[in-house]
């Protein structure tokens, strides 16, 4: 996988390059009046919806945390609380959300947050040879593997994802 930088920089992409970690871009056509993000970008990308991945901000007693999972699901935040230790897990608010990491809804990033927050990533990852994440805009996601993904945002792994019914 090699590394472009083009044009398409963000916070997410200057951390990537920093880090020396090889990543692709995927730039797509957002449609601003799309209601699920992740999936718009899976299907405008032609890629499967198992390794697009969303990322949510979440609430634990006061503070805000990152859930990381596929767009072919939803985040279990029951499990979510459980992976970092806490009884009970809400979603942020959006306007928090996008305080705390710098981004907008539909491009927030786990990578480049203006804050970083402890940040759990689905175990599906793990079976990935590579994933794709936000690339801190709507229209564009990074193709990376899911141990560099990981290790720079200091992340944990387990079974937060569900499958939608």
């Amino acid at each position: 996988m090699g590394r472009k930088s083009t044009s398409q920089g963000t916070p997410a992409t200057a951390a990537l390059a920093a880090a020396g970690v090889p990543f692709v871009l995927h730039p797509y056509s957002h449609d601003p009046a799309t209601a699920s993000y992740g999936t718009e970008a899976a299907v405008a990308l032609g890629i499967e919806p198992e390794r697009v991945f969303k990322t949510l901000m979440v609430e634990v007693e006061g503070r805000l945390a990152v859930g990381v999972v596929p767009v072919s699901g939803n985040l279990d935040l029951k499990a979510f609380a459980a992976a970092i230790g806490a009884k009970k897990a809400t979603m942020a608010d959006p306007a928090a959300a996008e305080r705390r990491t710098g981004y907008v809804l539909g491009g927030i990033s786990p990578l480049g947050q203006r804050q970083s927050s402890p940040t759990v990533i689905d175990g599906s990852a793990l079976a990935l040879e590579t994933m794709l994440v936000s690339g801190g805009k709507r229209g564009l996601d990074i193709e990376l593997a899911p141990a560099d993904l990981i290790r720079l945002t200091a992340a944990v792994t387990a079974p937060i994802g569900t499958s939608k019914s």
